[in-house]
C-alpha cells in the first residue's frame, strides 16, 4: 500500500494543490517557502500518531494566507492510497471506513481531514438567499475557530482541488450560494477514532537537521534513547540482575566514602547554623545517581563516535556538523527498521532535507542506497545532488506563485522514451532547472561562461539573484529538456537561445577560390541552412505553449558580441591569444573594422585557437559596466524572467546611473530626478510607462531602457 495522491485545499500556503506520489522513493523539491514542510505536516496530521491530536486543534493560522476572509471556508487534507494491502486488519479498517470495494476487496482508499464550520453554522449558511451579502457578513462576522469541527472521513469521491467542486460542497462565497446538504456524500463518511489508520501502519518522520546536539539532549527527541527504550523492555530481567546488584554495591561504596560522609555532615551543620533547627530539613543524604533499575540503567547509555583514525571517540557535541547529522539520520533510520520489523500493514518514511551539512558524495550515496522493501520513502530537499539521482517520474516540484504554492509533476504526460532521455540528461548541474524561478537554455560553453558575467557587471544583479537558471544543453537538441515546461508539467517560463549561424561573408561559389576558402563557404552555407531549419523546428515545437519562447542570434554568439559594441573588450584579449606582433596588429585591425566579414572571421578564429570556453573566460575577465549585451540575449532573459520586481528595477536603474559617472553625460540634477522616479516606481506610485518617460532622456540608448522594454 502506498500514498498515491495528496490533495490540499486552503491549508497554509496551499490554496489548492494536487501532489502525486509513486511506489518506492519520491522526491519533493522547491525553493524556500514553497511549502515542503507544510506538505509533510499535512501528511503527518493524518498518519503520524504523535501528530494526530493536532488535527483537532487547527486554528486560523492554518488557513491559506491568500483567503481574504478565512471565516466559513474549509481546510481539506485528503490522502489517497493505492494497492491497499490484502492484510485482514487493513482490509477491515478500510472496508468499514475509507475504502472503495472492488470484487469484494479494497484496492483504493481515501482518508480525509476536514476542518469546517459546525453543523449549526453550515445550516445558517445554507438558509441564506442567493446574493444576500449582508446576511453572509452577519453570519461570518463573529465566527471563530471554536465554531469549527474536525472530521476524519473515508470513501470520498470528490476532487477537492476542483474550484467548482469546492463551490458545490462548501459554498460560493462571491455569489452567496451555499448547499442545503450539511454532510454531502461526496466528502465520504466519518471514520470513528477507534478505526485509526495510524495504529495499523509504520510511520517515521525524520525532521530537518537543524540542531542535532539539542535533539540528543531532549528526552523525547533523542533517537538513541528511543531505541534503548524499545530494546530495554525486551531484555530478560534475569540477565540484568547481576549488573544491577553490582551497581547497588557501587553506589553504596561511593556513599560510604569518608569524604562523602564529611560533606553530608558539613551541609547539615551549615543549614542548621543558617536557618536554625526548626527550619532545617529532617533528612539529608548524598547518594550516587547511577541508576540501579534495569531499564533506567540500560537507557543511561550514551553514544561516542570517532570520526578520524586516531582512536579518539567523542560525544555528539564534539563531532562535526555533518558527522552529527549523519549519526542522527542513521539512528532515525534504525528506529524505522525496528518499527518495520513489527510487520505493519504499510510502511512510510518521510525525510525532511537530509542534506544539511552532509558531503555531496554522502548525499548521493544515501539517496541511492536508501531503499526498503514494501516502504514508501518521501524526501524533501534543496540538493541538486539528490535531485540528480532522483527518478524524475517520482518528483514533485513545489513553487511559489504570489501568496500561494503550486505543485508540478515534471514527467506528467510524457512517454517512457522521453522520460528516460530526460532522466539521463538531469545531472547535478542541469537538475538545477527544477529549482529555478525561470530557465534559459543555451547551446554552448561560451554563453554559459560569459552571459552571467555580462548580466552581473552590466546590470548589477546576478542571474542567481533573479532566480534564473542558465542551462547549457551543449547541443542544439533543446526539445528534450524544454518539454518539461508545459501546462501539464512545470509551469515556469523557459527561453531557448540558439544561433542561426547565418553567413556573415560572401559565400557565392567562385571557380577561382582556393580549396580552403571553398570549403569554408560550403560549411557556412550548410550552417546557415541548418540554422534556418533549426529555427523552423523549434518554433514548431514551441507552438502555442505559453511557457516556452525561442530567441535566435543572427549569426553566432561571438560575432554578435563584437557587433553590439564590445570590440575593445575583444581587442584587449588579443595578447592572451597571440604573441606574434604582426598577428596582433592584424587582429586588432580586423576587430576594429566595420566589416562584419573581417571582425566576424577574426573573433571566431580567436575562439577556435584554444576553444570557445577558454576564450569566453578571457573575455569575462574584461567585461565592464560599459559592455553591451546582445539584444536577443536580453530578450530571452527578461522574457523568461517576468515580472521583474519593482525593487529590482529600481536597483538596476541606480546601478546604471552610477555606471555613468561623467557629470557631462549625466548631470547630477538629472540623475536625482531619475532616482526620485525610480523610488516612486518601487513604492507603486507610478507605472513603468511613467518611469520610462523620465528615464529615456537621461540615459538614452542605455541597456536599462531595453530591459524595461521586456519587463
Amino acid at each position: 500500500m502506498h500514498i498515491s495522491r495528496v490533495q490540499l485545499v486552503n491549508f497554509r500556503n496551499f490554496e489548492r494543490a494536487d501532489v502525486v506520489f509513486k511506489k518506492g522513493v519520491n522526491t519533493v523539491i522547491g525553493e524556500n517557502g514553497s511549502g515542503k514542510t507544510n506538505l509533510f505536516r499535512a501528511i503527518r496530521l493524518l498518519l503520524d500518531a504523535d501528530q494526530l491530536r493536532w488535527a483537532y486543534r487547527l486554528d486560523e493560522t492554518d488557513f491559506h494566507r491568500g483567503l481574504s476572509n478565512w471565516r466559513g471556508h474549509w481546510i481539506i487534507i485528503s490522502l489517497e492510497f493505492s494497492e491497499v494491502s490484502p492484510d485482514e486488519a487493513i482490509q477491515a479498517l478500510f472496508l468499514h471506513g475509507a475504502g472503495e470495494i472492488v470484487d469484494g476487496a479494497v484496492e483504493r482508499a481515501t482518508y480525509n481531514l476536514i476542518f469546517r464550520p459546525n453543523a449549526a453554522i453550515r445550516f445558517r449558511l445554507g438558509e441564506l438567499e442567493e446574493g444576500d451579502h449582508a446576511g453572509l457578513a452577519e453570519v461570518l462576522k463573529s465566527l471563530t475557530t471554536t465554531d469549527y469541527e474536525t472530521v476524519l472521513t473515508g470513501k470520498s469521491s470528490a476532487d477537492f482541488t476542483d474550484p467548482e467542486t469546492y463551490k458545490a460542497l462548501v459554498g460560493d462565497f462571491a455569489n452567496v450560494r451555499f448547499p442545503k446538504e450539511l454532510t454531502p456524500p461526496e466528502i465520504g463518511g466519518p471514520i470513528p477514532r477507534a478505526l485509526s489508520v495510524t495504529k495499523e501502519i509504520c510511520f517515521t518522520f525524520v525532521q530537518a537537521l537543524r540542531d542535532v546536539v539539542a535533539e540528543f539532549q531532549g528526552q523525547r527527541t533523542n533517537p538513541l534513547l528511543t531505541l534503548l527504550r524499545g530494546k530495554s523492555g525486551e531484555i530478560d530481567p534475569a540477565i540484568l540482575e547481576p549488573i544491577t546488584e553490582k551497581v547497588k554495591d557501587l553506589n553504596a561504596a561511593i556513599e560510604g566514602l569518608p569524604d562523602v560522609g564529611e560533606i553530608r555532615a558539613d551541609i547539615r551543620q551549615t543549614i542548621r547554623d543558617a536557618a536554625g533547627e526548626a527550619y532545617s530539613p529532617a533528612n539529608l543524604a548524598v547518594r550516587s545517581s547511577v541508576p540501579a533499575e534495569a531499564d533506567r540503567l540500560f537507557q543511561s547509555l550514551r553514544l561516542f563516535v570517532g570520526e578520524t583514525d586516531d582512536d579518539y571517540e567523542g560525544a555528539i557535541h564534539e563531532l562535526s556538523l555533518g558527522g552529527a547529522n549523519l549519526i542522527y539520520l542513521t539512528l532515525k533510520l534504525l528506529e524505522f527498521k525496528y518499527q518495520k520489523a513489527k510487520q505493519a500493514c504499510a510502511n512510510f518514511l518521510l525525510i525532511e532535507e537530509p542534506e544539511a551539512h552532509i558531503h555531496t558524495h554522502i548525499q548521493k550515496t544515501l539517496f541511492d542506497r536508501l531503499s526498503y522493501s514494501d516502504t514508501q520513502v518521501i524526501y524533501s530537499t534543496h540538493s541538486t545532488h539528490i535531485s540528480e539521482v532522483s527518478n524524475v517520474e517520482n518528483v514533485n516540484v513545489l513553487a511559489r506563485n504570489g501568496s500561494r504554492c503550486e505543485v508540478y509533476q515534471p514527467a506528467a504526460g510524457l512517454d517512457p522514451g522521453d522520460i528516460r532521455s530526460i532522466q539521463r540528461y538531469l545531472d547535478a548541474v542541469r537538475s538545477n532547472l527544477l529549482f529555478a524561478k525561470s530557465v534559459v537554455l543555451i547551446e554552448g560553453d561560451a554563453e554559459e561562461i560569459l552571459v552571467p558575467a555580462l548580466i552581473k557587471e552590466v546590470l548589477g544583479v546576478s542571474l542567481d539573484e533573479l532566480g534564473v537558471s542558465l542551462i547549457n544543453v551543449r547541443s542544439t537538441g533543446f526539445e528534450n529538456v524544454a518539454s518539461l515546461f508545459h501546462d501539464d508539467r512545470i509551469r515556469k517560463r523557459c527561453a531557448i537561445v540558439t544561433d542561426l549561424d547565418a553567413a556573415f561573408f560572401d559565400t557565392a561559389p567562385n571557380a577561382g577560390d582556393p580549396e580552403p576558402l571553398a570549403k569554408r563557404k560550403r560549411k557556412a552555407i550548410g550552417s546557415a541552412a541548418a540554422g534556418l531549419a533549426r529555427q523552423a523546428r523549434l518554433n514548431a515545437f514551441r507552438g502555442t505553449n505559453g511557457w516556452l519562447t525561442t530567441h535566435f542570434a543572427p549569426t553566432t554568439f561571438e560575432v554578435e558580441f563584437v557587433r553590439v559594441g564590445n570590440v575593445e573588450t575583444v581587442v584587449d584579449s588579443i595578447g592572451s591569444v597571440y604573441i606574434d606582433p604582426p598577428t596582433i596588429q592584424a587582429a586588432t585591425e580586423d576587430l576594429r573594422s566595420s566589416e562584419v566579414g573581417r571582425f566576424g572571421t577574426r573573433v571566431l578564429t580567436m575562439a577556435a585557437q584554444e576553444g570557445k570556453g577558454w576564450f569566453a573566460i578571457q573575455l569575462a575577465k574584461r567585461v565592464t559596466k560599459q559592455s553591451r549585451i546582445p539584444p536577443y540575449l536580453l530578450e530571452a532573459i527578461f522574457t523568461a524572467h517576468r515580472p521583474l520586481s519593482r525593487a529590482v528595477i529600481a536597483n538596476m536603474i541606480d546601478y546604471r546611473l552610477r555606471a555613468h559617472d561623467d557629470p557631462a553625460l549625466v548631470p547630477p540634477e538629472a540623475a536625482a530626478t531619475v532616482r526620485a522616479h525610480a523610488a516612486q516606481f518601487s513604492r507603486g506610485e507610478i507605472d513603468a510607462a511613467a518611469l520610462l518617460a523620465a528615464l529615456a532622456p537621461t540615459l538614452p540608448g542605455d541597456v536599462i531602457i531595453e530591459v524595461l522594454g521586456h519587463a
